[in-house]
């Protein structure tokens, strides 16, 4: 009768068989993850001291866009790390949380660093300053290199298995564009003359940056309230859990995830009384963890007569 907690002797006898080559992938991951960042963030110093000297918009919303790539990188990083930490005892979790808090941070200094961009630029548009456009050429034509080489490092990881390691790599691509926009703005103020071109391209990438901004923002409370995972149906989990022979109703149901990719689920479900308790369980997790990918499940059963005074709906 009482409280089934995690079939998890189910949840990961899926594992077994990769479990040793997923190791390798894993230190692989973790090296290209940490080579990029550091890669990246030094660049980003370089293009902000650059910025600064050039007096060039262009650079420093580039390395605006660098910031928010190597905060993603270094989260992943940093999630990779602190994942294989174990949970303790205050903390059953493990330290998988700390990963959206810091993406929430992130977030929120992306939204501030384009806004300061904008304001910046719109200043600039009504009277352009003078731009080194030769030293601005030079390092915006080295940040292109550096994103090349950070994407290419990202691409020998296993981009397709790990999510992390796929969001930083489209983080590199977009921060190509940002390089791109400078040089070509470098260009422009070398070839014709155009002041103007240094707060079009700033304008460009601090689009880009609050987009990604306010996504990761967006993505962060949701989870943080502990909103379902975007992509499970709540529905059509009550509803396969339904269908289940011997399963009278289920209620209680909650979707939650922990960090993004790890969903949980708890519910009750109520049976038959001819129905068998670990059966059910076993087909409940199955389910669960086969159509949902959802390997943290606590299900409480109740035989239809005990589990609600009246069952009438009384209990939801």
């Amino acid at each position: 009768m009482g409280h089934h907690h995690h079939g998890h002797s189910h949840g990961h006898s899926h594992s077994h068989g990769h479990g040793h080559s997923h190791s390798h992938a894993h230190t692989g991951n973790k090296k290209a993850l940490l080579l990029s960042f550091i890669l990246i963030t030094s660049f980003m110093i370089v293009e902000v001291i650059g910025g600064i000297m050039t007096n060039s918009l262009a650079l420093l919303s580039d390395a605006g866009h660098m910031l928010s790539d190597a905060a993603a990188l270094g989260l992943s990083f940093f999630a990779i790390k602190l994942g294989e930490r174990k949970a303790s005892a205050s903390k059953t979790y493990g330290y998988k949380r700390f990963e959206i808090i810091a993406a929430l941070l992130n977030g929120i200094t992306l939204i501030l660093i384009s806004l300061y961009i904008f304001f910046e630029a719109y200043q600039r548009f009504f009277n352009p300053p003078e731009v080194q456009s030769g030293g601005m050429l030079v390092i915006s034509t080295i940040g292109l290199l550096v994103n090349i080489l950070a994407a290419w490092i990202l691409m020998r990881g296993d981009k397709d298995e790990n999510l992390n390691v796929r969001s930083a790599f489209l983080h590199v691509i977009g921060d190509m564009l940002g390089s791109v926009g400078a040089i070509i703005a470098a260009l422009l103020m070398i070839l014709f003359g155009w002041g103007i071109a240094d707060p079009i391209a700033s304008v460009i990438v601090a689009l880009l940056i609050i987009i990604s901004g306010f996504r990761v923002t967006k993505e962060s409370l949701h989870i943080l309230m502990e909103g379902s995972p975007a992509h499970i149906e709540m529905e059509s989990v009550r509803a396969a859990l339904t269908k289940i022979p011997g399963v009278l109703e289920i209620h209680d149901i909650h979707v939650w995830s922990i960090t993004s990719g790890m969903p949980m689920l708890s519910c009750h479900i109520v049976i038959g009384e001819e129905s068998v308790h670990d059966t059910i369980l076993h087909d409940a997790q199955s389910i669960l963890h086969d159509d949902f990918g959802i390997d943290h499940s606590t299900i409480q059963v109740e035989k239809g007569a005990y589990g609600c005074p009246n069952h009438h709906g009384s209990c939801n």
